[in-house]
């Protein structure tokens, strides 16, 4: 059974037109025990954002990309690295499958870390608690709580290396594709 850990409060008009919660309850999660937390708060597939579509849109947002010409708003936890590195490029292998990782990272970006991944999307992503190196192909910076993160459809990884956990809250924006 899938949790919902964070509190999500989404605001839209009510049945009168009002301004009003119109929920507090969280939807679309995915997780893998002990390795990562991911839950997407809000999901558009146009731009600018039609703020008159019903329902809620976060449930449309498993996929690592959004919706082409849309944004995902995303809660994530990752977890301490596995040390055992085979088993981690294996559940990073699958995880690539499960939510359609459209550039595959090549033996080299495998090589430097097993998390290394690439998006056509624009991501600005907050550290919230704890720690999280943040991996590019030529560097690496540590990141803290208060810290702003922002991948401009490249390469990169998240390496948690302490023994504590490190949320994360971002939106990722679909962007033209680098060459």
């Amino acid at each position: 059974m899938e949790e919902y850990r964070y509190k999500r409060i989404v605001v839209g008009k009510n049945d009168e037109g009002k301004s009003a919660v119109l929920t507090t309850t969280g939807t679309n999660v995915q997780q893998e025990p002990n390795r990562f937390y991911r839950a997407t708060l809000w999901s558009t597939s146009e731009h600018p954002v039609d703020n008159s579509i019903e329902g809620d849109r976060a449930e449309k947002g498993i996929g690592r990309n959004p919706p082409k010409g849309g944004s995902h708003v995303r809660v994530l936890e990752l977890y301490p690295d596995n040390p055992d590195k085979e088993k981690l490029l294996a559940q990073v292998k699958e995880a690539h499958e499960k939510y359609g990782q459209k550039y595959k990272p090549t033996d080299e970006d495998l090589a430097r870390h097993p998390m290394m991944h690439r998006t056509d999307t624009l991501d600005i992503v907050f550290v919230v608690r704890g720690e999280v190196y943040l991996i590019t192909d030529v560097d690496e910076i540590r990141c803290t709580p208060g810290d702003c993160v922002i991948v401009r459809g490249t390469n990169h990884a998240w390496s948690v290396r302490g023994t504590e956990p490190c949320l994360m809250m971002g939106v990722m924006l679909d962007a033209h594709p680098l060459d």
